[in-house]
């Protein structure tokens, strides 16, 4: 594909941070990056539905290819994990109604594709962002959410240019059926 959008979502229930990448061959450029202040809506549900609201937008105004998104992480309070998978939910139903294919990645995955540390902290990433993407760093302050986004993303586009490994066998049956020369009998 020699032209790709990529739209990342930090998904939350108070803010949601969005990145849309243009990536033309092999070189990522930032098109847009944002948050979505929910705090205002009262009800739960109202959220969610803005947030479907807010992706159906980004998707009429940029043509995103592919979506990705910040799994949830799982902390300690079931609660607030449960809210993040509901409000990812509903940016998901918005690009898969929209035939975008979605991927999920886990905040580690997120920090290693960027930094090359898994534990990175949020201003690593985000100075490691505004270095690879020249994005100003007027456009970085106090938007840790829209950076977040604008890594997953790239992380997308990093994935794909990975080379991709042959599949495995999923069972030792289908192994010595692959393998018969590493059989003793």
């Amino acid at each position: 594909m020699d032209q790709q959008v990529i739209i990342g979502i930090d998904p939350g229930t108070i803010v949601m941070g969005y990145g849309v990448l243009r990536v033309s061959g092999n070189k990522p450029a930032l098109e847009a990056m944002g948050i979505l202040r929910l705090d205002r809506y009262k009800s739960h549900y109202s959220r969610l539905l803005k947030i479907q609201e807010a992706v159906e937008a980004l998707i009429t105004r940029y043509a995103p290819t592919a979506m990705a998104l910040e799994a949830p992480f799982y902390g300690v309070n079931i609660q607030t994990t449960l809210k993040l998978g509901r409000a990812q939910g509903a940016a998901m139903v918005a690009a898969l109604k929209a035939g975008i294919p979605v991927t999920e990645y886990a905040p580690s995955t997120i920090k290693r594709m960027v930094t090359g540390k898994g534990n990175a902290s949020k201003e690593q990433v985000a100075a490691l962002l505004q270095y690879m993407l020249k994005i100003p760093e007027e456009a970085i302050m106090e938007k840790n959410d829209a950076t977040d986004a604008v890594a997953v993303a790239l992380t997308h586009h990093l994935q794909q240019l990975r080379p991709h490994k042959s599949s495995g066998s999923s069972s030792w049956s289908e192994y010595i059926k692959r393998n018969p020369d590493k059989v003793k009998k």
